[in-house]
């Protein structure tokens, strides 16, 4: 109690959360797992409709691991690489994959998104940063003065990690391969001009109806 009437997340006081019906491990240093997050996973469910698919998989700023984990139980013949540049992140992600038993299909490295190789992946996903940088200090206490700001700062509109994935994904998509990333409330209409030589599939609302879930396919 008195370290939640400090607004320490209650998640970080209890060392768990959960998403997509699976407990994952949090702390200082990793980012909480959302449940608009779960917006990519019902969208990736609805692209790849067949389960049994082998698809290869890659999770850009994997953080706990959550989203990777949620998609890997979803798609049981799936690989999938998580990169993450946060060393206290990196660790929560390699125990919640192995704790889900699946270290055996999920490859976590410990860098930056420019380690992915060209034309490996039939999905990628990302929760990127995309809150503007002014708009932290008005974030809730326990978002703001808790969890790391690595995974909250988008840059001065929000959108410095947009630019960076609008060059990165072309190339490493397979011909046909799909993005579907999460995006900040009101910045859907800045999408669609930002990734060219990507075909702009729409955005899915999350549960209050926001825009959150954009969908994007590398041409054939």
């Amino acid at each position: 109690m008195a370290r939640r009437a400090c607004h320490e997340p209650f998640a970080y006081i209890t060392g768990q959360k959960e998403f997509w019906s699976l407990d994952f491990k949090v702390g200082p240093g990793v980012l909480i797992p959302r449940p608009d997050t779960e917006t990519i996973v019902e969208q990736a469910l609805a692209l790849f409709p067949d389960r049994a698919a082998p698809l290869s998989i890659a999770d850009l700023g994997t953080g706990s691991g959550a989203l990777l984990a949620a998609l890997l139980k979803e798609f049981p013949n799936a690989a999938g690489t998580g990169f993450e540049t946060s060393p206290q992140a990196m660790a929560f992600a390699r125990a919640n994959v192995a704790a889900h038993g699946m270290a055996a299909r999920a490859e976590l490295i410990l860098a930056d998104w420019g380690a992915a190789p060209a034309a490996a992946f039939d999905l990628v996903v990302s929760n990127p940063p995309y809150i503007p940088s002014a708009e932290i200090a008005r974030l809730e206490p326990e978002v703001r003065d808790f969890e790391p700001r690595a995974a909250l700062d988008g840059g001065p509109d929000g959108l410095a990690a947009y630019r960076a994935l609008a060059t990165l994904l072309p190339g490493i998509l397979k011909p046909g391969g799909l993005a579907v990333l999460e995006i900040g409330a009101g910045q859907d209409v800045a999408m669609e001009p930002m990734f060219r030589g990507l075909e702009f599939q729409g955005v899915a609302p999350d549960l209050a109806g926001i825009p959150r879930a954009l969908t994007l396919k590398k041409p054939k």
